[in-house]
């Protein structure tokens, strides 16, 4: 297990770095957290440091799914937020596992949606608010 502490806002470069530095082959990554502890703005900031233009990336909350694509790499990252989804039938029909399966990055906001089809090597990330605001990022192995 690997914790990267952020007290502000700015420090979400750095912490975007350390993650990206403890990567490893694995494509999904399934990011737990309560409404507001900073998942869409911590997945922005890991796109920002895989190479995906600054102004491109936002909350897929109405698509449930935006694709980037790395300006340095070409490599293309998928962002779901699954908030809205119904069911897993809803996930299966937008084709969830052929994501999945494509060997792109995937980084997926409120996984619990659907964790009964997540990949059995999906890296699990937990975003807690601690008392005085700062955040820490948890990423179990």
């Amino acid at each position: 297990m690997t914790t990267i502490h952020v007290d502000s806002i700015a420090q979400l470069p750095e912490a975007a770095e350390k993650f990206v530095a403890v990567m490893d082959d694995r494509t999904v990554y399934a990011f737990y957290g309560q409404m507001g502890a900073g998942k869409t703005t911590f997945i922005n900031a890991l796109c920002r440091r895989l190479g995906v233009e600054d102004d491109v990336t936002n909350s897929p909350s109405f698509a449930i799914i935006n694709e980037y694509r790395s300006d340095t790499t070409a490599e293309l990252i998928y962002h779901f937020d699954l908030y809205r989804l119904e069911d897993i039938d809803e996930a299966l029909e937008i084709g969830v596992e052929d994501y999945f399966d494509s060997g792109a990055l995937c980084f997926l906001e409120w996984p619990e949606r659907i964790e009964d089809i997540l990949p059995d090597d999906t890296v699990r990330v937990d975003i807690r608010v601690n008392d005085d605001d700062s955040r820490d990022i948890i990423i179990s192995d």
